[in-house]
């Protein structure tokens, strides 16, 4: 910036007092800018809303939203990996909500409310940091450095969060994990909990119901303020802290306590001064944000502009002029805004000169109009409103700010001037938005001498997911806009865009002519700026050509794409791949023929697909490299020698021998991201392998390496694939024999179940045999069936709860008979019932059935993440499924349900985790009569016999010397109880706790396994209890588990 003579001294102490210049504007971090710092008044952007002040509890009663927001900022990076440069702040905690490690409903409220804030580029993770700082600061604590550009993961990370029952140890090896030494681990707790507590809901053994106020107990005796006392009260011996005192202690659930106690307290009383524990957390809590996933690069922090122009707009008036509004915005913290007489703008032509045609000076001056403030800053506006001829047209523009004692300063936005491109006009009175159908017309004028480059329309839009996840999937769509008419110096173009989802509102509009650098946009405006109806253009003159064709350099330069902060969801397939009408003219593909694409060869090497990284571990473990132009090519070059490579996040390459077992194969449009190399390649995404491996044999020094492509074997010996199956409802779906090997090969299996009809591997490395598959085992899609085998990357060994199935290509593939099933498992009837006769069509009209035979019907419900609702048999037909037939195929239970049109489904108890929705979701008609309905994907059409009275299974409080713990998932990798196991068909609570006699723990699967232990491994995690929802193989009525789900107890203390 320029500094006139007069105002220099004047001005040295508060340009002091920033620190650093201005960022060059336009860049990448000013919307999120704009989110953190510019909160209430004019045009303020309300991200404080629901915490300000800090005891607000807008998440519901007792609970302080600001401790919410900073717990999801810790909930999210604490499943971070140091060693393998996985996990950490990059939003994956939207997919984890179910998953036993973040309970309560605090994680989802905080991210559907970051979600209004989602955009290209604000990622959700931005966002996440972004609310551990508001959180903190509006709570009185210090200001935590904000650094921005963490990008969004697209599915569920590892497990690890760190839970309540752990043993020192275990934190510190998580933490560690993390990169935090034992004293942060201290500092980061206290700090974390000077705001909020401890709620029933989510811990009911440590804060029984009726606790507390609204059945919650704060951390400390000032649970909305952040400072110290979490600390002192508990050196003084006064805390009311859940986590130090109370049933906890007794549960070994008393984390803070081992945690603040690990070093004989030290950490903690060097935490007594407030002053002290302010710094501490300031910085602790900065290294908690920053840290994320290899290869996200972080700004460094943020400050608010001293100048900063906002939402500057051109539009083209009547009479050959163009029109410049906007405001711009004044940083009033060291400067009053009571010193400032008024702001001049004084603008360069299209070459970068000082003609302004008709009108007599190029400049316009502004006084103060509104004032917006945030947590620690203020801001003056003062509006732009200025006709410029468009003849002579914009390339840039500065500021002078002219104080009431007569001095001045300029800005000139770090000598770069303030860009202002007119070679592209977003038009907005002639472009208009219907929210509620989401239908979009868009006008854009491109400047005369620019008509010759392609125009095209981009739509960066919401939609929300159909699953538990509240934050919305983010797409992009561009389409090519169709060339109208003239008026002066400008053509004009349109297209119509429907936006899907119902979040039209949230939409960002881009017009861009033009591709690659070169191209010129006018990008990020806010649907929901517009109107609803396209205004008519008047004022229309005669087309004509510029009198200079001249552009200044800085008009045409658009922000770099690399630059924003990454959207939070991979943009669809759908919106990249389909084709958009442009009005008046015909469907056109959005794809270009010079775009990315996949290389199916490279070198040797062929297309494995798009891959997962590893559980834990690098899934090409061998050798890594990162760098800027990263291409395949120079990746297959640094992996010279190995089987496998792969590239990563757009600009990592890891190479191996083999593949790693808990590496599963994604949808290819997950590997996303353009190579940074080279932009016609694609080159993963986070978390995603874009996989290349040998085509050809080659041996080691050591046991040689199967070789190959990965693909489903039709034929394993003697045994032909029959595809991907499902356990079954109750027990294993093969229950004559099985074995676990690090090394499995569908051969081997083959081999172990030689004499057997049917053989199948789950788990990368789990193999079953038997002579009949159980009653629920279904046919599952035959991309469930996603891991690799542990000991050949080239085979298919199933997935969790899915099998790989083969049979003996000598046996009939006749349906098997109810002989050969066993007692517990039941098949299909073998006739239709007359309703559903094939010689006569059933007639009438689509609608709910009330009643079928003795049932009534229930309503619309789920069914469960793990597991079946009704587990008691099913069978499934794609061609003659009826509510009839299904009703008498269940005649003996209480229940039965209809699902996905043509899956029947029975059983005796209703899970208690199965809910009841609308009865619009069960929208399928059956396959076999198309006037019924049939549920729907996840979705049961229920009914129940009234007439029948069954037992009702639950978890017994104890079983000898044993209590009912809870219900856990299995760990990371490995058991969760690992001392010793067993199985029968006729398993019970009270079996399996003798069998485990002499260790600490017991937990029942599956209905009919059981496991024992002394301890839990790192992974298991605390779930609800209605998730064990299997019974008991020998006591129907007993829960024991369910599939990756442990009904555990411990034995009670002498």
């Amino acid at each position: 910036m320029r500094l006139t003579a007069p105002v220099l001294a004047s001005l040295l102490s508060f340009t002091a007092q920033t620190g650093r210049a201005d960022p060059t504007w336009p860049a990448a971090t000013d919307e999120m800018e704009e989110i953190v710092f510019q909160l209430q008044g004019f045009r303020g952007r309300l991200f404080n809303d629901i915490i300000t002040p800090c005891n607000n509890e807008a998440a519901g009663p007792g609970r302080i939203t600001a401790s919410e927001w900073l717990r999801v900022a810790f909930h999210d990076m604490s499943t971070a990996n140091r060693f393998t440069q996985t996990g950490g702040l990059d939003a994956s905690i939207q997919f984890e909500l179910d998953n036993g490690e973040n309970s309560g409903p605090g994680h989802a409220t905080t991210l559907r409310f970051y979600a209004n804030y989602l955009s290209s580029r604000a990622s959700m993770a931005d966002l996440i940091a972004a609310g551990a700082y508001a959180s903190v600061r509006s709570c009185g604590g210090p200001s935590i450095p904000l650094r921005l550009g963490r990008k969004d993961a697209i599915t569920r990370g590892n497990m690890g969060v760190p839970q309540p029952q752990n043993s020192v140890q275990t934190f510190r090896q998580q933490f560690d994990r993390m990169g935090f030494s034992n004293t942060e681990m201290i500092q980061v707790t206290a700090c974390g909990h000077t705001l909020g507590g401890v709620h029933s809901a989510e811990f009911p053994q440590i804060v029984p119901p009726g606790t507390g106020v609204n059945d919650q107990v704060s951390f400390d005796t000032s649970v909305a303020t952040f400072d110290n006392k979490v600390v002192t009260e508990y050196i003084d011996g006064t805390t009311q802290n859940r986590l130090v005192v109370g049933p906890a202690v007794a549960l070994n659930r008393h984390s803070d306590f081992k945690v603040f106690n690990s070093d004989q307290n030290a950490t903690v009383n060097a935490m007594v001064s407030p002053e002290t524990f302010r710094i501490v957390c300031q910085n602790v809590l900065q290294k908690l944000i920053d840290v994320v996933p290899g290869g996200a690069v972080l700004t460094e922090p943020i400050t608010p502009y001293m100048v900063k122009p906002v939402d500057m707009q051109l539009t083209l008036a009547s009479g050959n002029r163009l029109l410049l509004t906007g405001n711009i915005r004044v940083r009033t913290t060291e400067l009053p805004a009571s010193s400032i007489d008024n702001l001049v703008l004084s603008w360069r032509d299209r070459s970068g000169g000082n003609s302004c045609g008709s009108v007599t000076s190029c400049s316009t001056t502004s006084t103060l109009q509104g004032v917006s403030s945030g947590f620690d800053h203020t801001f003056g506006f003062f509006p732009i409103s200025v006709h410029v001829p468009a003849s002579e047209g914009i390339s840039s523009f500065t500021v002078r700010v002219n104080l009431k004692d007569g001095s001045s300063q300029t800005y000139d936005n770090n000598g770069n001037s303030y860009p202002m491109s007119d070679g592209i006009i977003f038009q907005k009175p002639q472009s208009c938005l219907l929210q509620g159908s989401g239908s979009l017309t868009a006008t854009a004028l491109i400047r005369n001498d620019l008509t010759d480059l392609p125009v095209s329309l981009g739509v960066s839009y919401l939609t929300p997911r159909n699953t538990a996840n509240p934050v919305p999937a983010l797409n992009e769509a561009r389409t090519a806009m169709t060339k109208g008419g003239c008026s002066g110096a400008y053509t004009f173009y349109s297209a119509t865009f429907t936006i899907p989802g119902g979040l039209s509102y949230n939409a960002r509009i881009s017009v861009t002519a033009g591709e690659g650098d070169s191209a010129i946009t006018d990008d990020f405006n806010h649907g929901g700026a517009l109107g609803g109806t396209c205004a008519t253009f008047s004022g229309a003159t005669a087309c004509s050509n510029l009198t200079s064709s001249v552009v200044s350099s800085a008009s045409s330069t658009p922000i770099p794409s690399s630059t924003l902060a990454s959207s939070s969801a991979v943009v669809s397939s759908s919106a990249v791949s389909s084709s958009i009408a442009a009005p008046g003219s015909a469907t056109s593909s959005i794809a270009s023929p010079t775009g990315p694409a996949r290389k199916s060869f490279v070198g040797g090497y062929v297309l494995a697909g798009c891959w997962t990284e590893g559980i834990g571990v690098r899934a090409l473990g061998a050798a890594g490299y990162a760098y800027d132009g990263m291409t395949l090519e120079t990746c297959m070059g640094n992996c010279t020698g190995f089987d496998f490579w792969g590239t990563e996040y757009g600009r990592e390459c890891y190479c191996a021998n083999s593949l790693h077992s808990s590496s599963q194969q994604a949808p290819a449009e997950d590997c996303n991201m353009l190579c940074s190399g080279d932009p016609k390649e694609y080159c993963g995404a986070g978390n995603r392998i874009e996989l290349y491996t040998t085509t050809t044999a080659r041996s080691t020094a050591a046991t040689p390496t199967p070789t190959g492509v990965l693909s489903r074997r039709p034929t394993v010996g003697a045994y032909s694939l029959v595809g991907c199956q499902t356990e079954a409802a109750v027990g294993r779906a093969l229950a004559g024999a099985m074995h676990a090997d690090d090394s499995m090969t569908l051969e081997s299996c083959a081999t172990f179940c030689s004499g057997f009809t049917y053989f199948g591997v789950e788990y990368s490395r789990e193999c079953f045999c038997g002579n009949a598959l159980a009653a629920g085992s279904a046919p599952a899609a035959q991309s469930d069936c996603s891991m690799i085998c542990a000991g050949n990357p080239f085979q298919y060994c199933g997935a969790g709860n899915r099998l790989e199935l083969y049979k003996l290509t000598s046996e009939s593939n006749e349906p098997i008979s109810s002989a050969a099933l066993p007692s517990n498992a039941s098949v299909p009837p073998t006739s239709t019932p007359t309703a559903t006769s094939s010689t006569a069509a059933p007639s009438g009209t689509l609608s709910p059935t009330s009643a079928i035979s003795l049932f009534s019907f229930l309503g619309c419900y789920t069914e469960l993440p793990n597991g079946r609702a009704l587990s008691g048999a099913s069978y499934i037909s794609s061609s003659d499924m009826t509510l009839d037939s299904c009703a008498a195929f269940c005649s003996d239970f209480k229940y039965f349900a209809t699902q996905y049109a043509a899956e029947c489904y029975c059983g005796n108890v209703l899970s208690s985790l199965s809910t009841e929705v609308s009865v619009t979701d069960c929208s399928m008609p059956c396959s076999g009569n198309p006037l019924q309905y049939c549920g729907a994907g996840n979705r049961l059409q229920l009914y129940e016999r009234d007439d029948i009275t069954v037992v009702t299974p639950f978890h017994p409080a104890q079983i000898g010397s044993w209590i009912f713990d809870g219900c856990r998932t299995e760990a990371t990798g490995t058991r969760a109880l690992s001392g010793a196991a067993t199985a029968s068909p006729a398993m019970t609570l009270e079996v399996c706790a003798e069998f485990c006699e002499g260790f600490t723990c017991f937990g029942t699967e599956y209905g009919g396994e059981c496991y024992c232990g002394n301890g839990f491994a790192e992974g298991s995690v605390e779930v609800a209890e209605g998730e064990c929802s299997m019974v008991c193989t020998g006591d129907v009525g007993s829960w024991c588990g369910a599939g990756n789900r442990l009904s555990v107890y411990r034995r009670v203390r002498d």
